[in-house]
């Protein structure tokens, strides 16, 4: 998260708000894998594809047939019934859902272009206005494979469009009529052919890769809301465990003070004796659940004041040394102070913004809430080094880092990009408008402003 969002304090590591805590082994699946270096091409996948291709090379062989074109026809065809043979294979011999391997994946698109490049050979080479159809697999590559097999087919449809440039059989056409065009032009269409491999794969791989890791993004965003709800319920749970335990726990003890009492047996005193320490020892384990802010109730446990959010923000970096950490809660003449509902989104966001700031603060965090009439808001501001200009513009894509994997300081966490997409989604989620900027003369400010409708909880009872 922040960690490599900000400049580099001096003398002290990178850390911040897009590290994760060290996830347990149910957790760490979602952001270990990373979707953009693993093949995504299924067999199904490729075995469609290749029979478009060759349907495409039919028809066009057919319309030159039909037009009276002179070309040498039954070797184009013995090429298109090779492919058809080599795909009616593949989907045979192969599951659909199966994914391809790199190697296997080079081979059969590699094929696709040795397929096309034969085509092109006996059909006119560069000169034939059907050289674009070599783009085609190199896109679907891009599309669905890592980079270094892009690079191999790429390589290979760039070679094989030069070599037509200067290889090749008469362009199909009709009798008597001459067209061996200059080596200029078939030069020229090979070039660009070349640019269309390298502009459209490059943009499909662009889109591919970005699509890749928002995807991955996300599935982390939706585990660390679904673990925050998790927490949330079993907080509201407890709570509720708590008061209906109490009047039970109440009558073992008077029961086992009127057995006491009554026995003269001491065996049987000292296990009733027994029961009410351990009755009194439940009862002490209730009192401090309910201790708690805000955990009485369900009902009461899901509404929290401003002031109590920000104290269960600050709560976890309480006892970090070396900053001090302050919240302040303030509004318009006037308006009622609102009471909010207790979101795992928003405590887990906040809370994530403040560890960011801790690592980078000079010595002190200032969490502000401020309310109207018709918004609240939240701000977190430190006195460090602030976000690195270059960072500005990116804050809220996911993988937004430059030091992945180093310890952070004072959390000691480690960070890989996501942290401050994961806090940011979130909140877009309930409502918020987020907004980020470095403070003056320095820090980084972090705010995030509701309508007050979107997190107001309504009036308890009682209350006017």
């Amino acid at each position: 998260m922040k960690a490599s969002l900000r400049n580099p304090p001096p003398a002290r590591p990178h850390g911040g708000l897009d590290r994760q805590s060290p996830p347990s082994a149910q957790d760490s699946a979602p952001w270990e894998v990373d979707p953009v270096r693993s093949g995504r091409l299924r067999m199904r996948t490729l075995v469609t594809l290749r029979w478009l291709l060759v349907g495409g090379e039919v028809a066009v062989l057919a319309a030159a047939g039909a037009l009276g074109f002179e070309a040498p026809y039954a070797l184009c065809f013995a090429v298109v019934g090779l492919a058809a043979w080599v795909n009616l294979l593949s989907g045979i011999a192969s599951p659909g859902q199966r994914l391809v391997g790199d190697k296997e994946a080079i081979a059969q698109i590699g094929f696709d272009i040795g397929q096309i490049a034969v085509l092109l050979y006996l059909t006119g080479g560069t000169a034939n206005p059907f050289i674009l159809m070599l783009i085609a697999p190199v896109t679907l590559a891009a599309a669905t494979l890592p980079a270094r097999p892009v690079s191999i087919l790429a390589g290979v449809a760039i070679t094989a469009s030069m070599i037509l440039a200067f290889v090749y059989l008469p362009l199909p056409a009709a009798p008597g009529a001459d067209l061996d065009l200059p080596l200029s032009f078939r030069l020229g269409a090979a070039i660009a052919n070349l640019a269309g491999v390298v502009v459209i794969a490059g943009s499909v791989r662009q889109a591919s890769e970005e699509s890749a890791r928002m995807a991955l993004a996300l599935d982390v965003t939706q585990t660390v809301l679904a673990r925050e709800q998790r927490l949330s319920a079993l907080g509201a749970l407890a709570a509720a465990a708590a008061h209906e335990l109490g009047t039970p726990l109440a009558t073992i003890s008077i029961v086992a003070k009127e057995m006491a009492r009554g026995t003269k047996d001491p065996q049987t005193r000292e296990d009733a004796e027994l029961l009410m320490a351990q009755a009194e020892r439940c009862g002490e384990i209730l009192r401090r659940l309910t201790d708690a802010p805000a955990a009485a109730s369900d009902e009461v446990h899901e509404r929290m004041s401003l002031r109590q959010l920000l104290q269960e923000v600050l709560e976890p970096h309480a006892e970090v040394k070396g900053v001090r950490l302050e919240a302040i809660v303030t509004g318009v003449p006037g308006a009622r102070a609102p009471d909010i509902w207790r979101m795992p989104e928003v405590l887990h966001a906040l809370t994530s913004f403040v560890e960011n700031a801790v690592d980078f603060a000079a010595s002190e965090i200032l969490v502000t809430a401020r309310f109207d009439a018709q918004s609240v808001s939240i701000e977190v501001r430190d006195d460090g080094p602030g976000f690195a200009p270059e960072i500005l513009a990116k804050l809220g894509e996911p993988y937004v880092t430059s030091r992945p994997g180093v310890a952070g300081g004072r959390t000691g966490h480690v960070g890989m990009g996501l942290g401050f997409f994961i806090a940011k989604t979130l909140l877009e989620r309930t409502g918020a408008t987020v907004t980020f900027q470095n403070g003056r003369p320095r820090g980084a400010v972090i705010s995030a402003r509701w309508a007050r409708a979107r997190i107001e909880a309504p009036s308890a009872r009682g209350e006017p």
